[in-house]
Protein backbone atom coordinates (compact mmCIF):
# COMPACT_ATOMS: atom_id res chain seq x y z
CA UNK A 1 0.00 0.00 0.00
CA UNK A 2 1.41 3.15 -1.15
CA UNK A 3 1.38 5.71 2.08
CA UNK A 4 0.17 9.27 1.10
CA UNK A 5 2.31 12.14 1.54
CA UNK A 6 1.15 15.06 3.11
CA UNK A 7 0.24 18.02 0.60
CA UNK A 8 1.51 21.66 1.24
CA UNK A 9 0.35 24.18 -0.49
CA UNK A 10 1.75 28.03 -0.46
CA UNK A 11 0.64 30.55 -0.99
CA UNK A 12 2.96 33.39 -1.98
CA UNK A 13 6.32 33.45 -3.14
CA UNK A 14 7.65 36.70 -1.29
CA UNK A 15 9.91 36.41 2.05
CA UNK A 16 7.28 34.35 3.91
CA UNK A 17 6.35 32.05 1.69
CA UNK A 18 9.63 31.40 0.49
CA UNK A 19 11.35 30.45 4.20
CA UNK A 20 8.55 28.12 4.74
CA UNK A 21 8.88 26.50 1.51
CA UNK A 22 13.14 26.64 2.22
CA UNK A 23 12.23 25.40 5.77
CA UNK A 24 10.34 22.70 4.93
CA UNK A 25 12.34 21.21 1.71
CA UNK A 26 15.63 21.58 3.23
CA UNK A 27 14.90 20.43 7.08
CA UNK A 28 16.41 16.91 7.34
CA UNK A 29 14.79 14.32 6.92
CA UNK A 30 11.97 16.56 4.85
CA UNK A 31 12.94 15.74 1.12
CA UNK A 32 10.49 13.31 0.61
CA UNK A 33 7.86 13.36 3.52
CA UNK A 34 5.92 15.97 1.85
CA UNK A 35 4.03 17.05 -1.84
CA UNK A 36 5.16 20.93 -1.58
CA UNK A 37 4.39 23.44 -3.60
CA UNK A 38 4.12 27.39 -4.08
CA UNK A 39 1.19 29.24 -6.00
CA UNK A 40 2.11 32.92 -7.02
CA UNK A 41 -0.86 34.82 -8.35
CA UNK A 42 1.85 37.06 -10.15
CA UNK A 43 4.41 36.86 -12.86
CA UNK A 44 7.48 37.26 -10.62
CA UNK A 45 8.64 36.14 -7.38
CA UNK A 46 9.52 38.12 -4.51
CA UNK A 47 6.11 39.81 -3.02
CA UNK A 48 6.44 43.26 -1.49
CA UNK A 49 10.57 43.10 -2.77
CA UNK A 50 10.98 44.19 -6.15
CA UNK A 51 14.37 45.44 -7.08
CA UNK A 52 14.81 47.59 -10.44
CA UNK A 53 16.82 50.06 -12.20
CA UNK A 54 17.07 53.69 -13.20
CA UNK A 55 19.77 55.68 -14.43
CA UNK A 56 22.03 52.80 -13.98
CA UNK A 57 21.36 53.07 -10.45
CA UNK A 58 19.59 49.90 -8.73
CA UNK A 59 16.72 50.97 -6.53
CA UNK A 60 14.21 49.22 -4.46
CA UNK A 61 10.76 50.08 -5.54
CA UNK A 62 9.76 47.80 -2.34
CA UNK A 63 11.77 46.84 0.64
CA UNK A 64 14.56 48.79 0.91
CA UNK A 65 16.23 49.44 4.24
CA UNK A 66 17.63 46.03 6.98
CA UNK A 67 16.60 47.43 9.84
CA UNK A 68 19.37 46.76 12.23
CA UNK A 69 21.78 44.40 11.20
CA UNK A 70 22.18 42.62 14.94
CA UNK A 71 20.39 39.72 14.66
CA UNK A 72 18.84 39.86 11.54
CA UNK A 73 18.08 37.16 9.38
CA UNK A 74 18.25 39.29 6.26
CA UNK A 75 21.29 40.61 7.27
CA UNK A 76 23.00 37.02 7.51
CA UNK A 77 21.74 35.73 3.95
CA UNK A 78 23.51 38.81 2.51
CA UNK A 79 26.39 38.74 4.46
CA UNK A 80 26.61 35.02 2.86
CA UNK A 81 25.82 35.55 -0.27
CA UNK A 82 27.94 38.30 -0.64
CA UNK A 83 24.98 40.90 -1.43
CA UNK A 84 26.46 43.87 0.32
CA UNK A 85 29.24 44.99 -1.92
CA UNK A 86 28.89 45.87 -5.66
CA UNK A 87 30.94 48.35 -8.40
CA UNK A 88 26.99 49.31 -9.74
CA UNK A 89 25.59 52.33 -7.62
CA UNK A 90 22.43 51.72 -5.13
CA UNK A 91 20.04 53.61 -3.36
CA UNK A 92 20.90 54.33 -0.09
CA UNK A 93 24.93 53.23 -0.70
CA UNK A 94 26.42 55.63 1.42
CA UNK A 95 23.40 55.31 4.48
CA UNK A 96 20.71 57.75 5.81
CA UNK A 97 21.61 61.75 4.66
CA UNK A 98 24.08 63.62 6.85
CA UNK A 99 24.36 66.96 5.07
CA UNK A 100 20.18 68.22 5.23
CA UNK A 101 19.15 71.19 4.36
CA UNK A 102 15.55 72.31 5.64
CA UNK A 103 14.23 74.82 4.03
CA UNK A 104 10.05 76.08 4.61
CA UNK A 105 8.17 76.64 1.44
CA UNK A 106 8.64 79.86 0.04
CA UNK A 107 12.62 79.54 0.27
CA UNK A 108 13.37 80.65 3.93
CA UNK A 109 16.64 78.14 4.83
CA UNK A 110 15.85 77.11 8.68
CA UNK A 111 18.45 77.67 10.79
CA UNK A 112 19.75 74.49 12.14
CA UNK A 113 20.50 75.45 15.80
CA UNK A 114 17.45 77.74 16.67
CA UNK A 115 14.65 76.19 14.87
CA UNK A 116 15.49 72.80 13.59
CA UNK A 117 17.04 71.00 16.05
CA UNK A 118 15.61 71.87 19.22
CA UNK A 119 12.04 70.40 17.40
CA UNK A 120 13.88 67.28 15.79
CA UNK A 121 15.16 66.74 19.53
CA UNK A 122 11.91 67.32 20.95
CA UNK A 123 10.26 65.10 18.44
CA UNK A 124 12.78 62.23 18.73
CA UNK A 125 12.43 62.39 22.53
CA UNK A 126 8.43 61.99 22.01
CA UNK A 127 8.93 58.68 19.92
CA UNK A 128 11.75 57.42 22.19
CA UNK A 129 9.21 57.81 25.19
CA UNK A 130 6.26 56.15 23.11
CA UNK A 131 8.84 53.10 22.14
CA UNK A 132 9.75 52.70 26.02
CA UNK A 133 13.63 53.92 25.19
CA UNK A 134 13.79 56.17 27.79
CA UNK A 135 15.24 55.60 31.29
CA UNK A 136 12.14 55.62 33.56
CA UNK A 137 12.58 58.28 36.04
CA UNK A 138 15.37 60.50 33.99
CA UNK A 139 13.77 64.33 33.53
CA UNK A 140 12.69 63.53 30.00
CA UNK A 141 10.90 60.15 30.86
CA UNK A 142 8.76 62.31 33.85
CA UNK A 143 8.22 65.12 31.40
CA UNK A 144 6.78 62.83 28.48
CA UNK A 145 5.10 60.67 30.64
CA UNK A 146 3.05 63.81 32.03
CA UNK A 147 1.26 63.96 27.94
CA UNK A 148 -0.11 60.31 27.56
CA UNK A 149 -1.15 60.22 31.82
CA UNK A 150 -5.42 60.27 32.42
CA UNK A 151 -5.69 59.33 28.21
CA UNK A 152 -8.25 56.52 27.18
CA UNK A 153 -6.61 53.05 25.95
CA UNK A 154 -7.47 54.56 22.60
CA UNK A 155 -5.17 57.66 22.59
CA UNK A 156 -3.14 57.36 19.08
CA UNK A 157 0.32 58.29 18.25
CA UNK A 158 -0.66 61.62 16.39
CA UNK A 159 -2.63 62.98 19.35
CA UNK A 160 0.39 62.74 21.91
CA UNK A 161 2.84 63.98 19.47
CA UNK A 162 0.76 67.22 18.98
CA UNK A 163 0.05 67.37 22.79
CA UNK A 164 3.55 67.04 23.11
CA UNK A 165 4.40 70.22 20.60
CA UNK A 166 1.36 72.19 22.84
CA UNK A 167 3.57 70.96 26.30
CA UNK A 168 6.43 72.25 24.33
CA UNK A 169 5.37 75.35 23.51
CA UNK A 170 3.17 76.71 26.84
CA UNK A 171 7.04 75.61 28.31
CA UNK A 172 8.79 78.05 26.26
CA UNK A 173 5.60 80.80 26.74
CA UNK A 174 6.03 80.51 30.72
CA UNK A 175 9.71 80.66 30.82
CA UNK A 176 9.28 84.19 28.33
CA UNK A 177 11.19 82.36 25.47
CA UNK A 178 8.72 83.10 23.53
CA UNK A 179 9.12 86.82 24.00
CA UNK A 180 12.60 86.56 22.53
CA UNK A 181 11.71 84.82 19.22
CA UNK A 182 11.37 86.49 15.66
CA UNK A 183 7.81 86.52 14.18
CA UNK A 184 6.61 84.02 13.23
CA UNK A 185 9.06 81.25 14.72
CA UNK A 186 5.95 79.25 16.20
CA UNK A 187 4.34 78.58 12.49
CA UNK A 188 7.74 77.51 11.64
CA UNK A 189 8.07 75.36 14.14
CA UNK A 190 4.88 73.59 13.80
CA UNK A 191 6.42 73.02 10.02
CA UNK A 192 9.31 71.27 11.16
CA UNK A 193 7.19 69.04 13.25
CA UNK A 194 5.09 68.19 10.32
CA UNK A 195 7.64 67.35 8.35
CA UNK A 196 8.91 64.31 10.51
CA UNK A 197 5.20 63.21 11.32
CA UNK A 198 5.16 62.61 7.67
CA UNK A 199 8.18 60.81 8.02
CA UNK A 200 6.77 58.76 10.48
CA UNK A 201 3.99 58.04 8.45
CA UNK A 202 5.99 56.76 5.93
CA UNK A 203 7.64 54.71 8.56
CA UNK A 204 4.94 53.37 9.78
CA UNK A 205 2.08 53.25 6.54
CA UNK A 206 -0.47 54.96 8.85
CA UNK A 207 -1.74 57.22 6.66
CA UNK A 208 -2.72 59.61 9.42
CA UNK A 209 -1.00 59.18 12.83
CA UNK A 210 -4.41 59.36 14.69
CA UNK A 211 -5.25 55.98 13.43
CA UNK A 212 -1.75 54.73 15.05
CA UNK A 213 -2.06 53.13 18.37
CA UNK A 214 -0.10 54.48 21.16
CA UNK A 215 -0.28 51.57 23.69
CA UNK A 216 1.38 49.24 20.60
CA UNK A 217 4.42 51.56 20.01
CA UNK A 218 6.23 49.79 22.85
CA UNK A 219 6.36 46.62 21.55
CA UNK A 220 7.68 47.17 18.52
CA UNK A 221 11.27 45.85 18.69
CA UNK A 222 13.91 47.15 16.57
CA UNK A 223 17.46 44.79 16.13
CA UNK A 224 20.54 46.74 17.20
CA UNK A 225 23.16 48.48 15.09
CA UNK A 226 22.95 50.12 11.71
CA UNK A 227 20.87 50.19 9.23
CA UNK A 228 21.60 49.48 5.55
CA UNK A 229 20.88 48.79 1.79
CA UNK A 230 21.79 45.44 0.07
CA UNK A 231 24.01 46.93 -2.33
CA UNK A 232 23.44 43.79 -5.14
CA UNK A 233 19.61 44.33 -4.29
CA UNK A 234 16.70 42.99 -2.00
CA UNK A 235 15.97 40.45 -4.67
CA UNK A 236 19.01 38.82 -4.31
CA UNK A 237 17.96 36.93 -0.61
CA UNK A 238 14.83 36.04 -2.34
CA UNK A 239 16.50 34.39 -4.86
CA UNK A 240 18.96 32.60 -2.91
CA UNK A 241 15.80 31.28 -0.46
CA UNK A 242 14.57 30.08 -3.95
CA UNK A 243 17.40 28.93 -5.63
CA UNK A 244 17.29 25.60 -2.96
CA UNK A 245 13.62 24.58 -4.21
CA UNK A 246 13.29 22.27 -6.88
CA UNK A 247 12.29 23.46 -10.55
CA UNK A 248 8.26 23.66 -10.77
CA UNK A 249 7.77 23.87 -7.34
CA UNK A 250 7.23 27.50 -7.85
CA UNK A 251 3.58 28.25 -10.22
CA UNK A 252 3.71 31.43 -11.29
CA UNK A 253 0.26 33.26 -12.40
CA UNK A 254 -2.02 31.37 -10.09
CA UNK A 255 -4.34 33.72 -8.11
CA UNK A 256 -6.07 31.93 -4.81
CA UNK A 257 -9.70 33.15 -5.82
CA UNK A 258 -11.20 30.90 -2.88
CA UNK A 259 -9.98 28.68 0.05
CA UNK A 260 -12.45 25.70 1.43
CA UNK A 261 -11.57 23.99 4.47
CA UNK A 262 -13.17 22.25 7.14
CA UNK A 263 -14.23 23.60 10.39
CA UNK A 264 -14.49 22.20 13.96
CA UNK A 265 -18.18 21.70 13.68
CA UNK A 266 -18.10 19.71 10.07
CA UNK A 267 -18.67 16.20 10.20
CA UNK A 268 -15.04 14.08 10.62
CA UNK A 269 -16.26 12.03 7.23
CA UNK A 270 -15.27 14.41 4.44
CA UNK A 271 -17.31 13.25 0.83
CA UNK A 272 -16.39 16.47 -1.64
CA UNK A 273 -15.09 14.24 -4.00
CA UNK A 274 -11.62 14.86 -3.89
CA UNK A 275 -10.51 12.62 -1.88
CA UNK A 276 -9.07 13.11 2.44
CA UNK A 277 -7.57 15.70 1.93
CA UNK A 278 -9.28 18.42 3.40
CA UNK A 279 -8.64 21.64 1.85
CA UNK A 280 -9.57 22.48 -1.63
CA UNK A 281 -8.18 26.06 -3.35
CA UNK A 282 -9.96 27.12 -6.36
CA UNK A 283 -8.07 29.46 -8.68
CA UNK A 284 -8.97 32.33 -11.09
CA UNK A 285 -8.54 30.40 -14.34
CA UNK A 286 -11.22 27.53 -13.03
CA UNK A 287 -8.43 25.05 -11.83
CA UNK A 288 -8.75 23.30 -8.52
CA UNK A 289 -5.85 21.84 -6.19
CA UNK A 290 -6.61 19.92 -2.99
CA UNK A 291 -4.15 19.68 -0.03
CA UNK A 292 -3.43 19.08 3.48
CA UNK A 293 -2.02 22.27 4.81
CA UNK A 294 -2.01 25.72 2.99
CA UNK A 295 0.54 28.66 3.98
CA UNK A 296 -1.28 31.53 3.65
CA UNK A 297 0.97 34.64 3.23
CA UNK A 298 -0.73 37.13 1.02
CA UNK A 299 -0.68 40.46 2.63
CA UNK A 300 -2.99 42.14 5.14
CA UNK A 301 -5.18 43.80 2.06
CA UNK A 302 -5.86 41.16 0.03
CA UNK A 303 -7.45 39.77 3.13
CA UNK A 304 -9.08 42.36 4.39
CA UNK A 305 -10.41 42.96 0.62
CA UNK A 306 -11.92 39.30 1.18
CA UNK A 307 -13.97 39.67 4.39
CA UNK A 308 -15.00 42.57 2.52
CA UNK A 309 -16.39 41.04 -0.19
CA UNK A 310 -14.54 42.27 -2.91
CA UNK A 311 -14.15 39.81 -5.81
CA UNK A 312 -11.86 41.77 -7.95
CA UNK A 313 -8.99 41.47 -5.54
CA UNK A 314 -9.86 39.78 -2.29
CA UNK A 315 -9.40 36.16 -1.06
CA UNK A 316 -12.36 33.98 -0.26
CA UNK A 317 -13.14 31.50 2.44
CA UNK A 318 -15.67 28.91 2.92
CA UNK A 319 -16.93 28.38 5.34
CA UNK A 320 -15.80 31.96 6.36
CA UNK A 321 -12.73 33.06 8.97
CA UNK A 322 -14.23 32.46 12.32
CA UNK A 323 -14.76 36.18 13.84
CA UNK A 324 -12.10 36.28 15.63
CA UNK A 325 -10.21 36.09 12.51
CA UNK A 326 -12.38 38.80 10.97
CA UNK A 327 -12.18 41.02 13.77
CA UNK A 328 -8.61 41.39 13.81
CA UNK A 329 -8.02 41.30 10.25
CA UNK A 330 -10.42 44.40 10.25
CA UNK A 331 -9.13 46.28 13.15
CA UNK A 332 -5.56 46.07 12.16
CA UNK A 333 -4.03 48.76 10.24
CA UNK A 334 -2.52 48.78 6.51
CA UNK A 335 -1.57 51.37 4.88
CA UNK A 336 -0.02 52.44 1.49
CA UNK A 337 3.80 53.80 0.93
CA UNK A 338 4.83 54.78 -2.66
CA UNK A 339 8.68 55.69 -3.91
CA UNK A 340 9.06 58.01 -6.59
CA UNK A 341 12.24 58.05 -8.30
CA UNK A 342 13.14 60.74 -10.68
CA UNK A 343 16.09 61.40 -12.88
CA UNK A 344 17.38 64.82 -13.32
CA UNK A 345 18.42 65.60 -16.86
CA UNK A 346 21.63 64.46 -18.04
CA UNK A 347 22.70 68.64 -18.66
CA UNK A 348 21.68 69.78 -15.03
CA UNK A 349 24.27 69.67 -12.58
CA UNK A 350 23.07 67.22 -10.36
CA UNK A 351 25.84 67.12 -7.95
CA UNK A 352 24.23 70.46 -6.74
CA UNK A 353 21.38 68.85 -5.64
CA UNK A 354 20.62 69.04 -1.87
CA UNK A 355 19.47 66.63 0.71
CA UNK A 356 16.26 68.77 1.35
CA UNK A 357 14.29 68.44 4.10
CA UNK A 358 10.35 70.16 3.14
CA UNK A 359 8.81 71.93 6.01
CA UNK A 360 5.35 72.75 4.51
CA UNK A 361 3.70 75.77 6.44
CA UNK A 362 0.05 74.54 7.93
CA UNK A 363 -3.23 75.48 6.34
CA UNK A 364 -3.66 78.39 8.16
CA UNK A 365 -0.95 79.83 7.36
CA UNK A 366 -0.47 83.36 5.02
CA UNK A 367 2.99 82.15 4.02
CA UNK A 368 1.42 79.02 2.35
CA UNK A 369 2.00 78.55 -1.11
CA UNK A 370 -0.94 78.02 -2.96
CA UNK A 371 0.44 76.53 -6.21
CA UNK A 372 1.86 73.85 -4.59
CA UNK A 373 -0.22 70.18 -5.41
CA UNK A 374 -2.05 68.82 -2.40
CA UNK A 375 -0.16 65.71 -3.11
CA UNK A 376 2.82 66.97 -2.32
CA UNK A 377 2.64 68.38 0.78
CA UNK A 378 2.91 65.50 2.77
CA UNK A 379 5.64 64.75 1.44
CA UNK A 380 8.77 65.36 3.91
CA UNK A 381 12.24 64.99 1.47
CA UNK A 382 13.58 65.22 -1.95
CA UNK A 383 17.06 64.08 -1.94
CA UNK A 384 19.61 62.02 -4.31
CA UNK A 385 19.57 58.18 -3.91
CA UNK A 386 23.44 58.82 -2.44
CA UNK A 387 26.13 61.61 -2.59
CA UNK A 388 25.90 62.87 -6.13
CA UNK A 389 23.65 61.12 -7.68
CA UNK A 390 21.36 61.97 -10.39
CA UNK A 391 18.78 60.10 -9.33
CA UNK A 392 16.23 62.10 -6.53
CA UNK A 393 13.91 60.08 -4.18
CA UNK A 394 10.82 61.26 -2.75
CA UNK A 395 8.20 59.12 -0.12
CA UNK A 396 4.39 59.36 -0.16
CA UNK A 397 2.18 58.06 2.31
CA UNK A 398 -1.66 57.69 2.50
CA UNK A 399 -4.13 59.12 0.01
CA UNK A 400 -1.16 61.04 -1.21
CA UNK A 401 0.32 58.11 -1.96
CA UNK A 402 -2.71 56.39 -3.55
CA UNK A 403 -3.25 59.82 -6.05
CA UNK A 404 0.42 59.09 -7.48
CA UNK A 405 -0.08 56.18 -8.75
CA UNK A 406 -3.54 57.98 -10.96
CA UNK A 407 -0.97 60.73 -11.67
CA UNK A 408 0.72 61.22 -15.18
CA UNK A 409 4.45 61.55 -15.35
CA UNK A 410 3.78 64.80 -16.45
CA UNK A 411 1.45 65.93 -14.18
CA UNK A 412 4.33 64.28 -11.24
CA UNK A 413 7.52 66.57 -13.01
CA UNK A 414 5.04 69.54 -12.80
CA UNK A 415 3.97 69.10 -9.15
CA UNK A 416 7.69 68.48 -8.13
CA UNK A 417 9.10 71.57 -10.34
CA UNK A 418 6.01 73.63 -9.10
CA UNK A 419 7.75 72.71 -4.94
CA UNK A 420 11.31 72.40 -5.89
CA UNK A 421 10.31 76.56 -7.14
CA UNK A 422 8.83 77.45 -4.37
CA UNK A 423 11.79 75.58 -1.88
CA UNK A 424 14.91 76.15 -3.99
CA UNK A 425 14.78 79.04 -6.07
CA UNK A 426 16.94 79.90 -8.53
CA UNK A 427 19.90 81.33 -6.24
CA UNK A 428 19.31 78.08 -3.51
CA UNK A 429 19.25 74.77 -6.08
CA UNK A 430 22.42 73.54 -4.72
CA UNK A 431 23.86 72.34 -1.46
CA UNK A 432 24.92 74.85 0.88
CA UNK A 433 28.86 75.40 0.83
CA UNK A 434 30.93 75.31 4.35
CA UNK A 435 32.40 78.75 4.81
CA UNK A 436 35.98 79.20 6.11
CA UNK A 437 34.10 80.62 9.31
CA UNK A 438 32.37 77.33 9.98
CA UNK A 439 29.00 78.90 8.65
CA UNK A 440 27.20 77.95 5.24
CA UNK A 441 26.32 79.72 2.03
CA UNK A 442 23.98 79.06 -0.66
CA UNK A 443 25.56 78.68 -4.16
CA UNK A 444 24.11 79.27 -7.97
CA UNK A 445 23.43 76.53 -10.24
CA UNK A 446 26.10 76.49 -13.03
CA UNK A 447 23.75 74.53 -15.61
CA UNK A 448 20.04 74.11 -16.60
CA UNK A 449 20.27 77.95 -15.97
CA UNK A 450 19.08 77.12 -12.46
CA UNK A 451 16.22 75.58 -13.64
CA UNK A 452 15.68 71.63 -12.53
CA UNK A 453 14.63 69.49 -15.45
CA UNK A 454 13.84 66.00 -15.41
CA UNK A 455 14.15 63.19 -18.10
CA UNK A 456 12.51 60.10 -16.08
CA UNK A 457 9.90 59.14 -13.51
CA UNK A 458 9.70 55.86 -12.01
CA UNK A 459 7.22 55.07 -9.04
CA UNK A 460 5.58 52.23 -7.27
CA UNK A 461 2.16 51.19 -7.30
CA UNK A 462 1.41 49.58 -4.09
CA UNK A 463 -1.81 50.43 -3.17
CA UNK A 464 -3.84 49.58 -7.03
CA UNK A 465 -1.99 46.56 -7.33
CA UNK A 466 -4.51 43.99 -6.59
CA UNK A 467 -2.33 40.85 -5.63
CA UNK A 468 -1.32 43.25 -2.32
CA UNK A 469 -3.73 46.37 -2.06
CA UNK A 470 -1.04 48.20 0.08
CA UNK A 471 2.21 48.29 1.50
CA UNK A 472 2.53 47.13 5.41
CA UNK A 473 0.74 46.84 8.50
CA UNK A 474 0.51 48.94 11.27
CA UNK A 475 -1.23 48.59 14.93
CA UNK A 476 -4.40 50.40 14.59
CA UNK A 477 -6.11 52.62 17.27
CA UNK A 478 -8.95 49.87 18.53
CA UNK A 479 -6.19 47.39 17.39
CA UNK A 480 -3.76 45.67 19.89
CA UNK A 481 -1.03 43.14 19.82
CA UNK A 482 -3.79 39.92 20.32
CA UNK A 483 -4.68 40.92 16.93
CA UNK A 484 -1.51 40.38 15.32
CA UNK A 485 -1.44 36.91 17.26
CA UNK A 486 -5.19 35.85 16.30
CA UNK A 487 -3.51 36.42 13.14
CA UNK A 488 -1.01 34.01 13.48
CA UNK A 489 -3.59 31.80 14.71
CA UNK A 490 -4.13 28.27 12.51
CA UNK A 491 -7.29 27.13 11.35
CA UNK A 492 -9.17 24.97 12.48
CA UNK A 493 -8.42 26.25 16.35
CA UNK A 494 -8.11 23.97 18.64
CA UNK A 495 -9.81 23.75 22.30
CA UNK A 496 -7.51 24.52 25.44
CA UNK A 497 -7.31 20.95 26.81
CA UNK A 498 -7.15 19.84 22.74
CA UNK A 499 -4.39 18.90 20.57
CA UNK A 500 -3.48 18.83 17.35
CA UNK A 501 -2.98 15.15 17.35
CA UNK A 502 -6.61 14.52 18.69
CA UNK A 503 -8.10 17.29 15.81
CA UNK A 504 -9.69 15.87 12.76
CA UNK A 505 -7.42 17.30 10.10
CA UNK A 506 -5.27 19.86 12.26
CA UNK A 507 -3.72 22.78 10.49
CA UNK A 508 -5.75 23.16 7.64
CA UNK A 509 -4.97 26.67 7.09
CA UNK A 510 -1.97 28.54 8.36
CA UNK A 511 -0.78 32.26 8.26
CA UNK A 512 1.89 33.97 7.82
CA UNK A 513 3.44 37.01 6.70
CA UNK A 514 4.40 40.27 8.26
CA UNK A 515 1.09 41.53 9.57
CA UNK A 516 1.29 37.93 11.56
CA UNK A 517 4.33 38.79 13.58
CA UNK A 518 3.84 40.52 17.18
CA UNK A 519 6.85 42.89 17.44
CA UNK A 520 8.44 42.79 14.14
CA UNK A 521 5.04 43.81 11.75
CA UNK A 522 6.03 45.85 9.14
CA UNK A 523 9.32 44.20 8.32
CA UNK A 524 10.83 41.56 5.86
CA UNK A 525 12.58 39.74 9.08
CA UNK A 526 8.91 39.86 10.65
CA UNK A 527 7.94 38.39 7.28
CA UNK A 528 10.92 35.61 7.74
CA UNK A 529 10.25 34.84 11.20
CA UNK A 530 6.96 34.14 10.16
CA UNK A 531 7.24 31.99 7.47
CA UNK A 532 9.91 30.03 9.35
CA UNK A 533 7.05 29.66 12.50
CA UNK A 534 4.54 28.11 10.66
CA UNK A 535 6.99 25.61 8.61
CA UNK A 536 8.42 24.60 12.08
CA UNK A 537 4.37 24.45 13.24
CA UNK A 538 4.40 21.81 10.32
CA UNK A 539 7.28 20.17 11.00
CA UNK A 540 6.68 19.47 14.71
CA UNK A 541 3.55 18.07 14.34
CA UNK A 542 4.93 15.29 11.97
CA UNK A 543 7.39 14.89 14.41
CA UNK A 544 10.23 16.34 12.27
Amino acid sequence: MVVKKPRIVIIGAGMAGLVAANKLYTSPGTKEAFELCIVEGGNRIGGRILTSEIGGDRIEMGATWIHGIGGSPVYKIAEEIGALDSKQPWEHKDGYPKDLLTVAEGGLVLDSLSIVEPVSNLYRNLMDYAQGKLVEGSETYKKNSSISNGYSDKLSIGSFLRKGLEAYWNSAKSDGKMMKVVSGQRSLEEAVFAMHENEERAHTSAGELSDLDYNAESEYKEFPDEEITIAKGYLRIIESLASVLPSGLIQLGRKVKKIEWKDENEAKEMENGYGSRPVKLHFDDGSITVADHVIVTVSLGVLKAGIRDEPSSGMFFSPPLPSFKRDAISRLGFGIVNKLFLELNPTCDHKSFPNLQMAFHSSSSELRQQEIPWWMRRTASLSPIYNNSSVLLSWFAGKEALELESLQDEEIINGISTTISSFLPRKAVLKPQQCSNGSAKLVEPNSCNGVIKFATVVKSKWGTDPLFMGSYSYVAVGSSGKDLDSMAEPLPTIKSNDSYASTTHPLQILFAGEATHRTHYSTTHGAYFSGEREANRILKYYNL
